[in-house]
């Protein structure tokens, strides 16, 4: 270890692509450039691939781990891979392309900082490459890529490139994409993934690892509202630590200093930060994500599932939600249906009041007529809550802004939401 001890910067992405848009080639190069497989792994594709008489190494084995998946061609689940460079750590969200698996990909996006769209140039922007944009903005993923791949079956044509990019670039401006990046790759040759394509001389931007490695996603994460979902109470009854009271969590948004003075939601009591506890020691400051021990000076009744904020800038305590909502299961959401709810550290249950429209999530329009969400739709709703919830809207943090429904009877999770502002 040398003298430079500060935390490894992570960026996490989640990938969406077609069924054959050679999205597990990609992540097979991404991983096989970055020196992030080990020798023996590289050996068994490597004979796999033999094997199987291919001329080439398949690189997509390193990733469809899964037998049966290969079997019929298609992703199942959401898949996380993770990798390191010297400069980043990375986790990979591998989501499925199907209409069918909309809500895999919510669940692989919903905490992602980059949003990596993948197109074959052959075919170029399709229904499905609309959609995908389409979900990651309504999660906003502050960052998108779209990754034009197979160049190489294209002759690596700048005109190729041009159109699509000119395509999407008009399609990014209808939806909130605050950063787009397009480039072109070819995952099985490697060009532009890792190291820098020399068949592409007329592309001046970056790499899509120099991509990922440096874009900067720090300030995407809310540090002006502090907002601290109390988990846990720590007493421990124990002569050594008999005064000892700390309420554990993960700062969901902004700075907390001790010294700071804060409310307690939703009882209104104040008081300052006497200390922060990280693990065994005390430090200065906590943002997010870190998860952290927080003590007040005064002795007021807090709670799992109260909030910490900043007496000045609280967040909204409401029983009234209106939230776009992903609805996860084959029984469809249909109003007066009666649910469990998860926001933050806080349950309850909530009645669903009203189904405001559909969204299609290829054209973006907004179906008035309906009156229920079957499995993977995304639609407007309004919830009404037995208990006060202490939210923004998701634009603005996407940890207090967003829940989960479930069903109380199974204790499955049924849907996802996003707060509207």
């Amino acid at each position: 270890m040398g003298t430079d001890t500060k935390p490894m910067d992570l960026l996490r992405f989640a990938t969406a692509g077609s069924v054959d848009d050679g999205k597990s080639t990609l992540i097979g190069r991404l991983l096989l450039d970055s020196k992030s497989i080990f020798e023996d792994q590289l050996e068994a594709v490597e004979a796999t691939s033999e094997a199987k008489g291919y001329d080439y190494t398949d690189l997509a084995l390193l990733t469809d781990g899964l037998r049966s998946e290969r079997e019929q061609g298609i992703t199942i689940d959401v898949a996380y891979r993770y990798f390191a460079t010297p400069n980043r750590k990375f986790i990979i969200a591998d989501t499925p392309g199907h209409v069918q698996y909309t809500r895999n990909m919510v669940t692989g996006a919903s905490t992602a900082d980059l949003g990596l769209v993948l197109v074959d140039a052959r075919h170029g922007l399709t229904e499905q490459s609309r959609r995908h944009a389409v979900i990651l903005s309504l999660l906003r993923v502050p960052h998108l890529v779209l990754a034009i791949n197979k160049m190489d079956l294209v002759d690596y044509s700048q005109e190729v490139y041009a159109k699509i990019q000119a395509e999407f670039t008009s399609f990014a401006t209808k939806l909130n994409v605050p950063d787009l990046e397009v480039i072109p790759i070819s995952a099985l040759q490697g060009d532009n993934v890792v190291t820098r394509s020399e068949n592409m001389s007329w592309y001046s931007g970056p790499t899509l690892m120099h991509h990922l490695e440096h874009v900067h996603v720090a300030s995407d994460r809310d540090l002006i509202d502090a907002r601290f979902p109390v988990q846990y109470v720590i007493r421990p009854k124990s002569d050594d630590f008999h005064d000892y009271r700390g309420y554990a969590g993960q700062v969901a948004g902004g700075v907390f200093k001790p010294g700071d003075e804060v409310v307690v939601l939703p009882s209104g009591m104040t008081s300052k930060i006497a200390k922060i506890d990280l693990f065994d020691s005390e430090i200065s400051e906590a943002f997010p994500p870190m998860s952290v021990t927080l003590h007040l000076e005064d002795d007021v009744d807090v709670s799992r599932g109260d909030m910490i904020a900043r007496v000045n800038n609280a967040p909204n305590s409401t029983q009234d939600i209106d939230a776009m909502v992903c609805w996860m299961t084959t029984t469809p959401l249909q109003p007066r249906q009666k649910l469990a709810i998860k926001h933050t550290t806080r349950t309850g249950r909530a009645l669903v009041k009203d189904i405001a429209y559909r969204l299609d999530v290829n054209t973006l329009h907004r179906d008035q007529a309906t009156k229920e969400l079957g499995v993977n739709e995304i639609g407007r709703v309004t919830l009404r809550t037995t208990v006060p919830l202490l939210v923004d809207a998701y634009s603005r943090n996407r940890t207090t802004g967003s829940f989960i429904l479930i069903d109380e009877a199974t204790g499955v999770t049924v849907g996802a939401g996003m707060i509207n502002g």
